[in-house]
């Protein structure tokens, strides 16, 4: 068998007719540390506050993306006192070397903090799309995009859901609308939920995604025992390696894996 070489990307691609994508998804809370259950009030100032050294957590951060193909972000802070004005998705494109980036503000807090969910690739997207997300309190989306043509296209879908599960319920009927036949579909993200939840089972059935075949415990980072962080892929793919890694300081460790793509869904 012929070994696998690398497209322009520097993605590694298999001789089987697909092409080996490296992808990560990393709730990274602003570049806040959280090290205990204790910081969340020793320390609620770095929440809204520019300070505690949050640069120097996005360039361990960047670092980390750099390894990959397409990076899902969620709590990236789009710009407001608490980054020091800083586009942390754009910051993070810049330091990992991405040409694509992309972001889509939601929740905001006055003038003193706001949050993002982003997209850094080294693949150019056809289109990236933002979706607003129903739920009891608004603010919450989905940040879609598309990679090839028609419903063969690679689709990656980025999302943060709510906390309550009557909110996840309707976020995710949303979410399955718009993913409910696409084989190479990929959704990823903080879901606040385990993949037992009757909201996520509701999903797979109405989707080509499929459960992982081993879940991945993500929080809190320091201890992890929860498994809410998640990437989903439809059934025309395949993947190996899901593992999860520390953000720098934020509570909860990202999740990686390996994904093979078939050619006819990049074209």
């Amino acid at each position: 068998m012929d070994a696998p070489g690398h497209d322009r990307s520097g993605a590694q691609v298999p001789s089987s007719g697909s092409q080996r994508l490296r992808l990560l998804s990393a709730n990274i809370q602003a570049g806040s540390s959280t090290r205990g259950y204790h910081d969340y009030v020793a320390r609620s100032w770095s929440h809204v506050l520019p300070a505690g050294n949050k640069r120097g957590s996005l360039d361990q951060i960047a670092q980390l993306a750099g390894e990959y193909d397409i990076v899902g972000l969620n709590e990236s802070d789009p710009g407001s006192l608490r980054s020091g004005f800083t586009n942390q998705t754009h910051y993070l494109a810049q330091r990992g070397g991405f040409d694509y980036w992309s972001h889509q503000p939601n929740r905001r807090v006055g003038n003193v903090a706001s949050s993002a969910n982003g997209l850094l690739s080294r693949l150019e997207p056809r289109e990236v799309i933002d979706h607003s997300l129903p739920g009891r309190i608004s603010g919450r989306g989905v940040l879609l995009a598309r990679f090839g043509g028609g419903d063969e296209g690679l689709t990656v879908a980025i999302v943060h859901l709510s906390l309550g599960a009557a909110s996840r319920m309707a976020q995710l009927g949303f979410i399955a609308e718009l993913l409910h036949d696409h084989p190479h579909a990929v959704l990823m993200g903080d879901f606040n939920c385990p993949i037992d939840r009757p909201e996520m089972q509701a999903l797979f059935r109405a989707t080509r995604l499929q459960p992982p075949d081993c879940v991945v415990n993500t929080f809190p980072s320091w201890r992890p025992q929860r498994a809410i962080d998640h990437i989903l892929i439809g059934d025309g793919l395949s993947c190996s390696g899901a593992c999860a890694m520390p953000a720098a300081r934020s509570d909860h460790l990202a999740i990686s894996l390996e994904l093979d793509v078939p050619h006819r869904a990049l074209l």
